[in-house]
């Protein structure tokens, strides 16, 4: 377990407005640096105390420093000081051994907290890169906590539009038989980020936000050709997308903004021929910095108890399966 050190500082010459700059709305930047360099800050005015691991406290307190400098001359945002962290490169800092800072999120129906570590670093992930990836099989809460965490930077203003996002592939059943129209035929596909909307929002606040576009659902197919600025894009059921699919969907990402990918290598629905773009992306984007990789077992589900006993069976099984095929 590392060390905890606390040091305490002054920032000088005391002003209001630079302090109100650099704390920013109910403290939202203080937060932000506590989140990505696993410390807690405190302040009573410009006298300032920040709690964690050596290396960290060292480096929060020369960014407060240099931030708190720049203060009178650039009012900050959220994007400023996500850019000030880069510059000053913490993330090499920020990799030793700290317990991640706890994610509250607060929504309609009362705080989402992630239950265990895997979900509370995945919560963690989310708040401290910019594309983030959640595997593991059904129940583990990957999409419900992943639409958590846009719904409160939509709350927060931190983004400007909800963007979820399916691959429309069929399980078993061709689209072309279903009943209606094109958005009548992939509403099914999407009806779990509709759900979760429900359970975050209200159904009627978010028909409205659906119906001024600030909420959109659409299927993969849609994003082509667009850049998604100032959003938070979660794109769900991402095994189910080709290797091109995925490289589309990634490079959609503009300034701004957050990208959530989930899914579940054993529940592939595409052609045998087809390799899933979750598993290349996997495989390519492994050592890219600022991408985040969150991995969930069967003891993460947090569905009917039954569930977890359900995936453990199918992946005892398939590993027989696997092995015999080895023979």
């Amino acid at each position: 377990m590392t060390a905890t050190e606390k040091r305490e500082f002054l920032l000088e010459p005391e002003n209001i407005e630079h302090l109100a700059n650099l704390a920013g709305p109910f403290d939202a930047h203080l937060r932000q640096i506590e989140l990505r360099l696993g410390v807690e800050i405190a302040n009573r005015g410009n006298i300032f105390k920040v709690t964690g691991p050596a290396a960290e406290v060292k480096a929060t307190e020369k960014l407060l420093r240099a931030l708190y400098q720049e203060a009178g001359e650039e009012t900050f945002d959220s994007e400023a000081i996500h850019l000030r962290l880069n510059e000053a490169n913490v993330s090499h800092v920020a990799s030793g051994g700290y317990e991640p800072q706890e994610v509250a999120i607060k929504v309609k129906r009362g705080t989402v907290r992630g239950r265990g570590p895997n979900q509370a670093g995945y919560l963690h992930a989310i708040a401290t890169h910019d594309i983030n990836f959640g595997i593991g099989p059904a129940g583990t809460g990957k999409t419900f906590l992943a639409v958590a965490s846009a719904v409160e930077a939509l709350n927060e203003s931190r983004v400007q539009r909800l963007i979820l996002v399916r691959p429309a592939v069929e399980a078993g059943e061709k689209l072309g038989f279903l009943p209606g129209d094109l958005s009548q035929k992939v509403d099914p596909y999407l009806r779990p980020l509709y759900d979760a909307l429900y359970e975050m929002l209200g159904v009627e606040k978010v028909i409205k936000l659906l119906e001024k576009n600030v909420i959109e659902i659409a299927p993969l197919a849609y994003m082509r050709g667009r850049t998604l600025n100032d959003a938070f894009v979660i794109l769900d059921e991402a095994q189910n997308t080709t290797i091109e699919q995925m490289k589309m969907f990634l490079t959609r990402i503009g300034y701004g903004s957050t990208a959530v990918v989930t899914g579940d290598l054993t529940q592939i629905d595409l052609p045998k021929h087809v390799k899933s773009g979750l598993k290349d992306g996997l495989e390519v984007l492994r050592g890219v910095e600022g991408i985040s990789f969150t991995f969930f077992t069967s003891r993460d589900v947090v569905r009917h108890p039954l569930v977890a006993k359900i995936v453990q069976a199918y992946d005892a099984r398939d590993g027989k399966d696997a092995d015999a095929e080895q023979i």
